[in-house]
């Protein structure tokens, strides 16, 4: 049985005859946005159009999968014109609108007007170890930054900044000296917290909070959901996109903006001709 490009399993009948059975399964894609979904300098999506056209016809779960908050996801798919589940502040936590495709969700908790999954450790929690220990290794916090420091290192608007300090689960810090940080990493073990790189930021966050949970968690829930197995694909750029990209049948990885590609170790991993959104949508219009 091979594993065709579509999703599509074909099986041979006979070595004289190339009859094929088709079955098409029921798929899933998980996406990074910061360098992947959005470019990384100016966060736009244009040249994507095309890839989220057939995404929206093919009715596939776009699942944004981010170290975003739930109101930074929210206002972008507003603006990207869908309405998807979506995983926050690095597996943190999984959202699901309500009556999704017309699925029973009952089996999830609800929060505001969408279900959930939760993975991550309370804010507070994070707050805590940052604060016991930002002195003593050099750490600057989203949450000690200015508006215009967040601006400045992200490259965001002033409202856009707004939203990314409505954090829920994870802290994003930079540090004064990164050699400190192995050190630090093995300091949060002790607070069952644990490190992680993304594109801008460190982040401190639950040490079994990550993408790959997140999106095991998802699959299984679907599966359960569509009362089918799925096949899953993911794309994503950042040291913080592997765990992802571990976890599903089709891992992606999207050109950084300096022209390098995340090393994954992993057999099957295919890779962008193009960087960012130009990058993303090549690979969707390639496997979808």
């Amino acid at each position: 049985m091979l594993l065709f490009d579509y999703n599509i399993y074909k099986i041979m009948i006979n070595k004289e005859t190339l009859l094929c059975y088709y079955v098409v399964m029921k798929r899933l894609i998980f996406t990074d946005l910061d360098g992947t979904f959005l470019n990384h300098h100016n966060y736009a999506f244009d040249e994507s159009f095309e890839a989220l056209k057939k995404i929206k016809e093919a009715g596939i779960p776009l699942i944004f999968t981010t170290s975003k908050t739930k109101s930074e996801v929210e206002l972008l798919q507003e603006k990207v014109g869908i309405s998807e589940p979506f995983i926050v502040e690095n597996g943190a936590a999984f959202f699901i609108p309500e009556n999704y495709q017309g699925l029973d969700l009952s089996i999830l908790n609800g929060y505001e007007d969408k279900k959930i999954m939760l993975f991550g450790q309370p804010y507070s929690r994070i707050l805590n170890f940052y604060r016991l220990y930002k002195e003593e290794y050099g750490m600057l916090g989203m949450s000690d930054m200015s508006d215009a420091k967040v601006g400045e290192l992200t490259g965001l608007a002033q409202g856009s900044v707004f939203l990314a300090k409505q954090r829920d689960f994870s802290e994003p810090f930079i540090m004064k000296d990164e050699s400190k940080l192995q050190e630090l990493t093995e300091l949060a073990k002790g607070y069952e917290l644990k490190i992680t790189k993304g594109g801008r930021f460190y982040h401190l966050m639950g040490e079994l909070q990550d993408k790959g949970i997140a999106v095991i968690e998802t699959i299984e829930l679907f599966e359960r959901l569509y009362n089918e197995k799925v096949y899953s694909m993911a794309l994503g750029d950042s040291e913080n996109d592997l765990p992802m990209l571990e976890r599903v049948d089709l891992p992606i990885v999207i050109q950084k903006h300096d022209g390098s590609y995340l090393e994954t170790g992993l057999e099957k991993t295919e890779k962008s001709t193009y960087e960012g959104s130009k990058g993303w949508n090549e690979m969707v219009l390639k496997y979808v």
